[in-house]
């Protein structure tokens, strides 16, 4: 006659208890996480259409700005709450009370990035892929809020440089100009700096950090996360860009964030000069 199996037996290794239902819910998860941004940005698509032929272009840009940050909120909390993320954007809420142009520059690890900072920051304007403006998702919301298309380096200084003049807005830059790959950080272009020097404005670092790149350069879209998923977004140093080395600033930047986010003494820098008050 065979034994029955012991509590020590029936959670085995081979078979651990609950992975199963650990595994449906990553699925589900991931699925309601990406579904619910889909809808919301489809379901906003045809008001955006109306708005930006009806309303003058500083209102529409206004009102696109916010309802983007208002959904991305509500999406940062459903993947609080229902998706098992642990998400600090805290730090957000000091830039969120300024009233001064900023550009505003992150490191990039996963396609989540631009949610997260966009969803504290009600007049951020960001710089968009130009394939953007005709996605059926996005194109309509982004246009709206007069996002910055990057068809060409002189189009994104010029329009970057008229809406900080005219909204007094935060520029969201991510320097690398792509989901950063292997190692903390990417080569980054010179671009914001000669933004920021030209229209005379400080350059705010964040350091975005998670506990698994999720939907970072390699993951497929389909794959869950191991959860919980731990994102934080800290806003660091800010500088300002020595307008004779402007070119210079995608180098300084990038051994600056190495350092950051290898935990080591901030480097030599020739084209940053920190700013009074901001962070080390």
């Amino acid at each position: 006659m065979t034994a029955p199996l012991n509590r020590q037996d029936r959670a085995s290794p081979t078979r651990p208890v609950g992975s199963a239902a650990l595994v449906a819910f990553r699925w589900l998860a991931m699925v309601l996480g990406l579904g619910v941004l889909g809808l919301m940005c489809l379901a906003w698509t045809p008001f955006a259409l109306v708005l930006r032929g009806v309303l003058p272009r500083d209102v529409g840009s206004a009102i696109g700005r916010r309802v983007i940050s208002y959904c991305f909120r509500f999406y940062v909390g459903v993947l609080r709450v229902a998706c098992g993320c642990r998400i600090d954007l805290s730090e957000l809420d000091a830039l969120t009370r300024e009233r001064r142009p900023l550009v505003v520059v992150a490191n990039h690890p996963s396609l989540l990035d631009a949610v997260l900072i966009v969803s504290r920051l009600p007049n951020a304007v960001c710089i968009m892929k130009g394939a953007v403006a005709h996605n059926a998702f996005l194109g309509a919301g982004a246009q709206l809020a007069g996002y910055v298309s990057n068809v060409s380096a002189l189009s994104v200084v010029r329009g970057a440089l008229q809406d900080l003049k005219r909204h007094q807005s935060q520029l969201v830059i991510f320097p690398e100009g792509t989901r950063t790959g292997e190692g903390p950080i990417g080569d980054c272009g010179a671009t914001a700096g000669v933004i920021a020097a030209r229209a005379q404005v400080p350059v705010q670092t964040l350091v975005i950090t998670m506990s698994e790149r999720y939907l970072g350069k390699g993951w497929p879209l389909f794959r869950p996360p191991p959860l919980p998923l731990h994102i934080r977004v800290e806003v660091s140093a800010r500088f300002r860009v020595v307008p004779a080395l402007a070119d210079e600033f995608g180098h300084d930047l990038k051994a600056w964030y190495r350092a950051r986010l290898e935990g080591q003494p901030s480097p030599v820098l020739r084209a940053l000069v920190p700013e009074a008050g901001g962070q080390p």
